[in-house]
């Protein structure tokens, strides 16, 4: 039987809502998608893509405890107690604010250009060692999902860890005043949404807000290598933050000494404020040991056992679409699939191809990187597409798939043999990368969402089995 998260007057203090019926089941859950409600779910009727009043009766169907629904929403013959609100999004904003302020839970912010998720989810594996720990399922870190992740935060969590992202000036502040953390990290400021917000310097001002909610004597984990650092620490400073530094600045307090990589992760060793350490990651890539360090600092800050809680992180595997591995059979042997699908900025992009540049050609002697166009860059866009070049010839590369406009600035400039195919779409490279692959490719797929690019991830796995 699942645990109860709330009981019904709890709700309706929480949120200032008018009770429409009533119930005396304690309300295990909080969802906003009728699809996957679980029974005992509280439904929150949010209008986004499609006004949620809509699927209020499905939702019942489900399961679902109650529903929070607007007061100009009509009650259907088969609908059950209703929270009314003037709108649902604020209802659950309330919600979220209830469930902060009762909880005790340790809680830690974690936004950044890249390396949110992450860093989040590594961050649960440690602290999960620890006592009982919170976290949102998925990328959850905009102005709903924050508050999503809060309602559903169990009374007594002893830590929380709720990413937090924007991709425009002004929306951090308020969802980290609705979080206030105890610890925020920012793991890195790239050209990510210079489309709106048009400067690294505007970004790393926007991701600094992050600051402004912290609670008194908050710590703000920063990367001391990155050349925002002083933007970042300024603004900290002003909320009177206690700063810990990270990266491979030997004037960072978590100092990477070295990463020597392995078949699936590599084994990091750092300089933790004068103590030296040593740990397995179970996800490969220097961005993720780097990333790493601040997992490391956040546990410094908490003064937790890092023995104990830093050998989560070797079994912390990449998740789909960030970098997750696949071995699929094909007639005369096997490839390797990695999936970099869910997004792609520039920082990201360099970062996977390197990581390909990883793959030990012994067993997978040709690297095929797929790319589709990186999104939100605004003028700059041809430039930072082209720019890849170089990681392309660092990772060894032998074939490249491109799709969308902006890559094709980057193609056209790449050695006619490395060139496989373009074409305006994801769509459009199906056919031509089913029958290009052979026994003993890697195979890295990545772009940002728009992009489409799981539909390739999708048709491999579909042509070939695991």
């Amino acid at each position: 039987m699942a645990k109860a998260l709330w009981t019904w007057d709890e709700l309706i203090a929480g949120c200032g809502a008018q009770a429409d019926g009533s119930t005396d089941n304690e309300i295990t859950g909080v969802s906003i998608d009728s699809r996957t409600l679980q029974p005992g779910d509280l439904f929150v009727a949010l209008k986004s893509v499609r006004d949620g009043h809509e699927f209020v009766p499905a939702a019942f169907s489900a399961g679902a405890a109650g529903a929070l629904v607007s007061f100009g929403y009509e009650r259907k013959p088969e609908d059950g107690p209703l929270l009314r609100v003037n709108d649902p999004l604020e209802g659950l904003q309330k919600i979220a604010q209830a469930a902060r302020t009762r909880t005790s839970a340790r809680v830690i912010a974690v936004t950044g250009s890249a390396g949110k998720t992450g860093t989040k989810e590594a961050l649960r594996a440690c602290l999960s060692r620890l006592g009982q720990t919170h976290a949102a399922e998925k990328s959850y870190n905009n102005h709903w999902g924050v508050p999503l992740t809060l309602a559903r935060m169990p009374a007594d969590a002893e830590y929380a860890v709720l990413e937090i992202g924007m991709n425009h000036r002004g929306e951090i502040a308020p969802l980290a005043r609705l979080v206030r953390p105890h610890i925020a990290i920012i793991t890195t400021i790239e050209p990510v949404h210079l489309g709106y917000l048009g400067s690294l310097k505007a970004i790393a001002e926007e991701k600094s807000d992050v600051f402004l909610g912290l609670e008194p004597d908050g710590v703000a984990i920063i990367r001391r290598d990155s050349p925002q650092f002083p933007i970042m620490e300024a603004a900290a400073k002003r909320q009177a933050a206690r700063v810990l530094t990270f990266g491979r600045s030997a004037e960072a307090d978590v100092r990477l000494i070295a990463v020597e990589p392995n078949a699936t992760g590599s084994t990091v060793m750092v300089d933790a404020l004068g103590r030296r350490l040593s740990y397995e990651l179970g996800t490969p890539g220097a961005h993720i040991a780097e990333n790493s360090l601040a997992v490391v600092a956040a546990l410094l800050a908490l003064d937790a056992d890092l023995d104990k809680a830093l050998t989560a992180l070797a079994g912390v595997t990449p998740p789909p679409g960030r970098g997750a591995r696949t071995i699929l059979k094909i007639d005369g042997g096997e490839f390797l699939l990695i999936d970099e699908s869910y997004n792609a900025n520039p920082a990201s992009m360099r970062a996977a191809l390197l990581t390909l540049g990883t793959i030990p050609r012994d067993r997978f002697p040709r690297r095929i990187a797929v790319l589709g166009d990186m999104l939100e860059l605004g003028p700059s866009a041809r430039e930072l597409h082209i720019g890849l070049r170089d990681a392309i010839d660092e990772a060894g590369v032998d074939l490249i798939f491109a799709c969308g406009p902006n890559m094709e600035h980057l193609f056209t400039i790449l050695e006619p043999d490395r060139r496989a195919a373009w074409a305006p779409s994801s769509e459009g490279l199906m056919d031509q990368l089913l029958d290009a692959v052979r026994p003993g490719d890697a195979v890295m797929i990545k772009g940002s969402l728009g992009s489409r690019m799981a539909l390739l991830v999708g048709a491999l796995k579909g042509r070939f089995s695991a």
